[in-house]
């Protein structure tokens, strides 16, 4: 049985990693993961892992400035000199490089390294710091990897280009979970919990209150288009809460604006849904996207990163420019406008989304580390 060790945040393995642990556990591999705390969900990490595989914990954190990284460093270094691994899959641009660094000596001795990338910090239009700081570093840790996967098409092009990583995959997203499509409510029974009138259009954003989720476009676009019958739902948590709030309260949108916090009961309230907006900054491709996909929404988002993947403007919605207020009131107006053409659009993202579903990328996954650890020579730096 071959033996995987998988390093991330609390976050990423509660939000992605618990269903390819226990494929990778029933398909041939005993599994452990060296989980960091940054969103205190270690608990339901423990919950949905179960017995499945065993858990370590380490002190790192995502800030790079953090001082508590190197305890989480020698962390990794202990558990990495106790323990042998046929294959160490890390995730996360902090825990990739503490990871990649840590399992040097344990590469020299046969153990294979793969480094997942969920996103670039860098990207076409991305700040010059950004830049500065991540793209010099994802060159120089590429050395210590014999595999780097990428989510989108964009990373994997620019990683073809200047890293060294003897192996470079792409991959459809790290799988999503469609199986909760079909809620226990109706459409009219949920728009009626959340207040919404049969003629409203309603349009919807899911992700945290902060500035690389960029809600503020949406809001000023709904402004623009002074429709009273349009609303705006945002499902989501974060410090940029106060400020949005005041956003709303100065465009003379309250009655058609709502913050609905954080939410369990997403796939219910996409069902009451008309049209999804996915405004962000940076996107490494966009989870809560492809789930309203799998829900029939037509889209309207930004044009960057692992977005083009499956935006494809007319067909399955539109992309803007991240801050263009005006394309992004256009394109709402387009949608909100004509029926026929969201029902269109949600017909084929329901089928176009299916290469996403979580059933189809764990055994995509599984191969890939299977022929890492076939690999017949480890480059050594």
């Amino acid at each position: 049985m071959k033996r995987v060790l998988l390093t991330c945040t609390d976050l990423m393995t509660i939000q992605f990693m618990v269903p390819h642990i226990r494929y990778l556990a029933e398909n041939g591999f005993s599994v452990e993961l060296a989980c960091s705390v940054v969103g205190d969900r270690l608990q339901d990490v423990k919950d949905a892992v179960g017995d499945v595989a065993k858990i370590h914990t380490l002190r790192l954190q995502r800030s790079p400035f953090s001082p508590n990284n190197l305890k989480g460093y020698k962390d990794l270094k202990n558990l990495l000199k106790e323990n042998t691994y046929d294959i160490i899959w890390t995730n996360e641009p902090v825990m990739g490089v503490m990871t990649r660094f840590a399992a040097r000596k344990a590469r020299k001795n046969g153990t294979k390294v793969l480094y997942m990338a969920h996103g670039f910090h860098f990207f076409k239009g991305a700040p010059l710091l950004n830049w500065l700081m991540w793209a010099p570093t994802e060159i120089i840790m590429s050395r210590f990897n014999d595999v780097l996967v990428t989510i989108n098409w964009e990373d994997y092009n620019w990683a073809k280009k200047h890293t060294y990583a003897p192996v470079i995959k792409h991959i459809d997203g790290i799988g999503v979970d469609f199986s909760n499509r079909e809620g226990v409510i109706s459409r009219e029974a949920k728009r009626a919990q959340l207040n919404i009138a049969d003629n409203d259009i309603l349009v919807l954003s899911v992700g945290e209150l902060q500035k690389r989720k960029n809600h503020q476009a949406i809001i000023r676009a709904i402004a623009k288009l002074n429709n009273p019958n349009i609303k705006y739902a945002i499902c989501g948590q974060g410090e940029l809460e106060k400020y949005l709030r005041n956003l709303v309260t100065s465009l003379k949108l309250d009655s058609q604006v709502f913050f609905l916090g954080y939410r369990q009961d997403i796939p219910e309230i996409m069902s009451a849904c008309d049209i999804f907006a996915h405004p962000s900054i940076r996107e490494g491709l966009g989870l809560a996207s492809l789930e309203a996909m799998a829900s029939g929404l037509p889209l309207v988002t930004s044009n960057v990163q692992g977005v083009p993947d499956y935006v494809e403007n007319g067909v399955t919605g539109y992309m803007c420019s991240p801050m263009d207020v005006e394309a992004y009131a256009k394109n709402l107006n387009k949608l909100t406008t004509d029926k026929a053409l969201r029902d269109t659009i949600g017909a084929t993202n329901i089928t176009y989304v299916q290469k996403y579903r979580v059933e189809v990328i764990e055994p995509v996954i599984k191969g890939i580390l299977e022929e890492a650890i076939t690999q017949k020579e480890t480059v050594e730096v």
